[in-house]
């Protein structure tokens, strides 16, 4: 099949990437001449395992190019997927109209019988004003629309594609069902068939019953914190329960970041608003989840008082393990806050050798020289790397052996040593 992937991001280019490994005949379009550029020398815009070498061999298979000319990308192309990364602000607000406007460049180029894809994250309805847009300038051509929302991970995102556990498909025409069916054959047989604004809807449902669930056992943490419960055993008995299951989200830790689970809650949210229904329970996930991104900072307040002159050392820095992704990072959150309350931080991250200017005051260094003298350590992004570090040379280089670890990701190797303060999620101290 002749496709083209519109928006060379994150999930652009991994689709890209992954239909020409699969044998497709893939351009990838996008309007930044610097990605187009990079792209074509085989060089994915951020870091993704397993990434730069799929780019590299689709590229030398000829089944894989990239361009910035609309005209030149859609013109033969029977099936075009839009892909782009939604923006999101500050408060999780979705630049929704980024995506459209420049899927709608599209329009007046594309071919009769085309059948236009969208993966971007946007909200339900979105592609039905697509289709409205289109049939302005249809000028007798007769295009198809249908939805098949993103599913990818930070990190994990070509198995993520080339393995899923199933895939959702919302269709316009049944007519379609036959070549989306054949596109989606190399990576799994399961599809989900139906409407594209169930399609649309069920990404929002499934996000929002994520963060749902993270906002909810973190809050129940909490609270574990003080009553003397462990959340870890809590845990237990909550995934035992036939009705729950042992692959419930339940797991206590970080606050959910990065944008994905929050866009969603925020869309509904908006669409109970729009509507004048109440939408007590998104707006109340977004607030808890909120509220839990500060538990980090309220333990170093409750543990070592005020920090200022404090050294303070901060093991991982990005949104998570596997990607150089720093936007949005909570981790770079919890440094901002202790830099503006005085505290000397020295932060370690294996996929970070430099910091935007913003972070100047945070000085990088390896593992062990960033917890020498600290008073405390805050593990945030769980690197492999970090169950390497000796905890008897963590324990004697620091000046107070508190260590925060929301995830309990070294509770078998710093949470075991007796020279340590161990704090997780969810029990007061271990």
């Amino acid at each position: 099949m002749t496709i083209c992937v519109v928006g060379l991001w994150h999930l652009g280019t991994v689709t890209a990437a992954c239909l020409a490994s699969a044998g497709h005949d893939v351009v990838g379009l996008d309007f930044d001449p610097d990605t187009v550029t990079r792209l074509r020398g085989g060089r994915a815009p951020l870091f993704e395992p397993g990434l730069d070498d799929l780019l590299a061999a689709g590229l030398a298979a000829g089944r894989l190019r990239f361009t910035g000319e609309a005209a030149e990308a859609v013109r033969d192309a029977e099936l075009v997927w839009v892909a782009f990364d939604t923006p999101v602000d500050e408060d999780d607000r979705a630049d929704v109209e980024f995506v459209v406007e420049r899927t709608a460049r599209l329009f007046p180029h594309l071919r009769d019988g085309a059948l236009v894809l969208v993966s971007s994250q946007v909200p339900v309805g979105t592609v039905g004003r697509m289709e409205r847009a289109f049939d302005v300038c249809a000028s007798g051509r007769r295009v198809s629309f249908a939805c098949s929302p993103e599913n990818l991970r930070l990190g994990n995102a070509v198995a993520a594609f080339t393995s899923p556990g199933r895939v959702v498909v919302g269709l316009r025409s049944a007519a379609d069902r036959q070549s989306l069916a054949a596109l989606f054959a190399p990576f799994t047989e399961r599809i989900e068939w139906m409407s594209v604004e169930s399609a649309e809807m069920t990404k929002h449902a499934v996000n929002a019953f994520l963060a749902t669930s993270v906002a909810f056992i973190n809050e129940l943490a909490s609270l574990c914190e003080q009553v003397g419960a462990d959340a870890a055993e809590v845990e237990r008995g909550l995934k035992s329960e036939p009705r729950i299951g042992p692959g419930a989200y339940l797991s206590p830790g970080g606050a959910f970041a990065g944008g994905t689970l929050a866009r969603d809650v925020v869309f509904l949210s908006q669409m109970g608003q729009s509507y004048g229904l109440p939408a007590s329970l998104f707006n109340g996930v977004k607030a808890s989840n909120d509220a839990h991104r500060q538990w980090a900072g309220r333990r170093l307040a409750h543990v070592l008082g005020d920090v200022r002159d404090v050294a303070v050392a901060v093991w991982g820095l990005t949104y998570k393990p596997g990607t150089d992704t720093l936007r949005r990072s909570a981790s770079l959150e919890l440094c901002r806050w202790l830099v503006e309350r005085g505290a000397m931080v020295r932060a370690h991250d294996p996929a970070v050798t430099a910091l935007p200017a913003e972070f100047a005051a945070i000085r990088l260094a390896d593992p062990l020289s960033a917890v020498t003298g600290a008073s405390a350590l805050v593990v945030s992004t769980p690197w492999p790397v970090y169950q390497e570090v000796d905890a008897s040379a963590v324990a004697s280089s620091m000046a107070r052996g508190v260590v925060l670890d929301a995830n309990g990701f070294l509770r078998a190797t710093l949470g075991a040593h007796s020279g340590l303060e161990y704090y997780t999620v969810g029990k007061a101290r271990v």
